[in-house]
């Protein structure tokens, strides 16, 4: 979801539809998310487990709860189309910030998860022996560093930015005016308003001159 819009074979495709997917693929890690939370306290009452009382657990809740927020304020300012542009304009780094964030914040939940389950799991021989349990555990866990990694590096690039649109208007679903989708483009059609308003009074005003020189002239003459 992070780097949909940094992918250059979706350039063509048009930014509404990238949002869709966007939205569409943090809607299902949080279902999936909310899911296993739902799963391992199950799992603890079952085997009287005490709840919440690890780093990982409160690391992995506050991040489940902050993704959860991120997406409803995504979803309400960005996907829907009535938040104003400067307010979009505005949200933006802290959206993306935020997402950079909880993303990180889930490594950390994950690297920490597995190390606690080895650490309990292992006991004959231990994880401190070195098993194939662990070997296989610790390698899973540089994969994921090397996969945070390798998104936080694409997210992060400016060759990788999706271009910005020219001139590409997005019509309002309930049939009102369109609304430009970019908050630059929009600042560029007025800019260029204004100076088509300025050279048309000038030339209004230039044949006006003219105008009154003739009549002059003739009442000369």
């Amino acid at each position: 979801a992070i780097i949909v819009y940094r992918l250059p074979w979706t350039w063509k495709c048009s930014k509404l539809l990238m949002k869709f997917i966007h939205a569409g693929l943090n809607t299902i890690a949080v279902i999936l998310a909310i899911v296993s939370m739902v799963a391992v306290f199950e799992y603890h009452n079952a085997r009287s487990i005490p709840n919440m009382y690890s780093l990982h657990s409160w690391i992995g809740l506050t991040a489940v709860i902050l993704y959860s927020l991120q997406l409803f304020l995504g979803f309400a300012v960005f996907l829907l189309p009535f938040a104003p542009v400067p307010l979009r304009a505005a949200l933006m780094p802290i959206h993306v910030y935020s997402g950079l964030l909880i993303f990180i914040t889930v490594i950390a939940s994950a690297l920490m998860g597995i190390t606690e389950k080895l650490i309990f799991s292992l006991n004959n021989p231990a994880y401190s022996a070195s098993p194939p349990e662990a070997i296989f555990v610790n390698c899973l866990g540089l994969l994921i560093v090397i996969f945070g990694a390798l998104i936080l590096w694409m997210a992060s690039r400016p060759h990788w930015k999706r271009p910005p649109e020219e001139n590409v208007k997005v019509q309002r679903p309930n049939g009102g005016a369109s609304e430009g989708v970019e908050a630059e483009s929009t600042m560029t059609d007025c800019s260029n308003a204004d100076r088509s308003d300025a050279g048309f009074n000038s030339e209004a005003a230039r044949k006006r001159n003219l105008k009154l020189d003739e009549a002059g002239q003739r009442s000369t003459m």
